[in-house]
């Protein structure tokens, strides 16, 4: 420990504050001193002057927008980088006087004193980012989508028509049948929208069922849960990168938000809501399955036994609550799955048995 912070002190430390345009940075020397601050422009040649002017040394960024291809960029050209998480620097976005010049000499100062204050951010692949990118547009093509059938509703809606409730890859075609002739010439732009939009969001399933069987192929094991399609399975994959980063499985919870918040001091102790850290699409993609998991649709498993138990109580904080605690088991029976290389069993240690009332507690065991 002594030795690595002294090897920290032995070399240059820079924090960069980074924007759209420009950067921000502030070099400190081996003693703490500021050798140099000023601006250099978003660009790989500022970027690789500066990392020649000061070769081998640390230079700590926030995560953010640029932050995962700098970062890898910098570190091609020798550096050591530490990316911070920006929610866990309140010495810097609740500074009284904070600026951007302050803000990087904050990222140097706390990096040079210990850089596990800083929480530090763990960016993928070049190739892992791309793939990545291919699911979050296909689920803002989703949200378009949505977008565009709610506008067509509330348009026929205000003119006395009520269209059906198909489902949102037919909507396009039901909606031909139940309105007027010169009302489909009014509404036509949308509709055509609304098919184009259908069919890239087909392609898009399409390439990234294809991505999974050909470049992932740890995500079969995560496919074998009823509820978890290769869009989940891929994107968990592409989120964890590494099955063995966490020392304990059940800590993929709290990577992803699920696990609840703690304010505890002294005796007072108080239950409060999960922290919803780490990425709101996975959190989303994993809530969705466990829905699928206590629905009508469900498959008999103990996962599913251990949510309807949650939500015996019939009330709806009690059924968000048994989701949740499904959700978030299911996150840990997913990295188990994917660690073991194992067959995935409804009921562990029952030989397809259902379990009994009192074996519910046993579920921990995968948890």
């Amino acid at each position: 420990m002594r030795e690595q912070q002294n090897n920290r002190h032995d070399r240059t430390t820079i924090g960069l504050d980074l924007g759209d345009r420009r950067h921000r940075f502030c070099a400190l020397d081996k003693e703490g001193q500021v050798m140099e601050e000023g601006t250099l422009g978003n660009t790989r040649e500022c970027l690789s002057e500066l990392s020649c002017r000061y070769g081998g040394a640390l230079i700590v960024m926030e995560a953010g927008c640029h932050s995962p291809w700098i970062s890898r960029y910098l570190e091609q050209l020798g550096c050591e980088v530490v990316v911070s998480n920006p929610r866990k620097t309140r010495a810097i976005y609740q500074h009284e006087r904070k600026s951007d010049r302050r803000d990087a000499l904050m990222l140097a100062r706390i990096a040079r004193m210990e850089p596990a204050l800083l929480y530090p951010v763990r960016h993928g692949s070049e190739q892992a980012q791309q793939d990545l990118l291919r699911i979050k547009l296909r689920d803002s093509l989703v949200r378009a989508r949505v977008g565009v059938i709610n506008s067509l509703r509330f348009t026929l809606k205000s003119l006395g028509y009520i269209i059906a409730n198909p489902s949102t890859e037919r909507f396009h075609k039901v909606i031909e049948g139940q309105i007027p002739e010169p009302v489909g010439r009014v509404i036509a732009p949308s509709v055509r929208a609304l098919e184009e939009l259908s069919l890239q969001i087909k392609l898009l399933d399409r390439e990234i069922i294809a991505l999974a069987r050909s470049k992932y192929a740890d995500t079969a094991w995560l496919e074998q849960i009823p509820g978890v399609g290769p869009l989940t399975a891929l994107y968990f994959v592409l989120k964890i990168q590494d099955p063995a980063r966490f020392d304990r499985v059940r800590d993929v919870g709290a990577f992803i938000g699920l696990c609840p918040r703690r304010n505890q001091s002294g005796e007072n102790d108080p239950q409060l809501r999960i922290s919803k850290r780490g990425d709101a699409y996975l959190r989303r993609l994993l809530v969705s399955a466990a829905q699928y998991i206590l629905g009508p649709f469900g498959p008999p498993s103990a996962l599913r036994q251990y949510g309807l138990a949650l939500a015996a109580g019939g009330t709806p904080r009690a059924k968000k609550r048994a989701v949740v605690a499904v959700a978030r088991k299911l996150a840990v029976l997913l990295l188990t799955l994917w660690k073991n290389k194992s067959a995935y069993q409804a009921f562990p240690g029952h030989n397809g048995e259902k379990l009994r009332t009192p074996d519910l507690e046993r579920l921990r065991c995968i948890a």
